[in-house]
């Protein structure tokens, strides 16, 4: 939105001439959702309906050869002796077939859009061209432009020559944006070249007039350039592409014409939902945060999970008695390991002890174990 209430009106030289009242329009709410759909349901009446020959690919005497005969039951032409016969026919997979789901001229070509969407879009469309930094996005040339939106002496609605309409936008640095849509000319891609539609270019300034003084034949010409009525106000030509920020140039008293044609006595305004749409700054002002309950503490931070197989700690929350016993036989597994050295020593001292009577057996074994005549003295044993 333009941030002042007045605006300068200039004349054909480019010196400022007088002010006018910003129109309260230009205030509207900018939504660029309901200008894009509703373009794309305008730009969808102008559609002439198409649909290929109902007789296309059936102009020809074929039928099924039926099961049996190990070929596809397609309907084929009859006949013989030539390449044509035999052939299928009909089908979309045919060669000189009909098309899949032929287009039919019934399709529903147009579409009804709600007034009150109409208006809002074209609203929006309105505040949109009095913003320079849309403007300037959608790709104008205002460089030199002296103040968006720009709005020139009823006199302009009087211009009956193309040379007099280049020098008043040249006075206003407005030709810029035409030597910009000149530039852009090419052949169009596509078949569109061989339907009387050979060239495409972008948009320049669009010229809004309340009464036709010559003004339309002086802008015609240009290239780039569009006309319109304020009482006509077309959204495609206030949003092309459904894109908001058309640099449009007003003759004053079509500028004022906006105070007439929206309004009390007129069309309504669209009106913001919010007043202010700086959300962080109303949820942070005092009169938000006084009302608000305190902040929640942080959620709580559970510990990790422990194997209480593993963890004593976690076993004792489970089974005290449990844990005291893995406790004591941890205990006494430690004091095994301590008691290891001594318990080896004892050990091997006994083995080494034993082992000092093992020769004593050996040869009391030895002795005991000779071959011979035990009786040899006799009986008497021991005398």
């Amino acid at each position: 939105m333009a941030a002042r209430p007045l605006v300068s009106v200039f004349s054909l030289t480019g010196d400022k001439a007088g002010e006018t009242t910003l129109p309260e329009v230009m205030t509207a709410p900018m939504r660029p959702d309901i200008v894009q759909f509703v373009h794309t349901n305008m730009a969808k009446n102008n559609r002439q309906a198409y649909a290929v020959s109902p007789w296309a690919g059936k102009q020809v005497s074929a039928h099924s050869w039926g099961t049996g005969r190990a070929v596809a039951r397609i309907p084929r032409v009859g006949g013989g002796g030539t390449s044509r016969s035999g052939q299928g026919a009909f089908g979309n997979m045919c060669r000189g077939g009909r098309m899949f789901a032929p287009t039919k001229t019934w399709r529903k070509w147009h579409r009804k859009i709600n007034s009150t969407q109409r208006r809002y879009a074209v609203a929006s469309s309105l505040a949109a061209s009095a913003v320079p930094a849309l403007v300037m996005a959608r790709g104008h040339k205002i460089d030199d432009v002296p103040e968006i939106p720009l709005v020139m002496d009823n006199s302009i609605e009087a211009a009956k020559k193309t040379s007099a309409a280049k020098d008043i936008l040249a006075a206003v640095g407005a030709l810029a944006d035409v030597e910009k849509a000149a530039d852009s000319k090419k052949i169009r891609a596509g078949k569109g070249k061989a339907r009387n539609r050979r060239y495409v270019l972008r948009r320049g300034p669009l010229v809004i007039y309340k009464s036709n003084d010559g003004v339309e034949q002086a802008f015609r010409n240009l290239p780039g350039v569009e006309l319109c009525c304020v009482d006509r106000l077309n959204l495609l030509q206030l949003a092309p592409g459904g894109h908001m920020g058309r640099f449009c140039i007003w003759s004053q008293s079509a500028f004022d014409a906006l105070n007439e044609i929206y309004g009390a006595e007129g069309k309504s305004i669209p009106e913001d939902l919010m007043a202010n749409a700086d959300l962080a700054r109303i949820i942070n002002s005092d009169e938000i945060q006084s009302v608000l309950n305190p902040a929640k503490r942080a959620n709580k931070k559970y510990l990790r999970k422990k194997n209480p197989l593993t963890s004593i700690k976690a076993l004792a929350k489970l089974d005290p008695y449990a844990a005291a016993a893995r406790e004591s036989e941890q205990r006494a597994e430690a004091a095994r390991k301590g008691n290891k050295a001594a318990t080896l020593a004892k050990k091997r001292a006994s083995a080494k002890s034993k082992r000092q009577y093992k020769a004593q057996g050996k040869a009391f074994y030895e002795q005991v174990s000779k071959q011979g005549d035990v009786c040899a003295d006799g009986f008497n044993v021991g005398v």
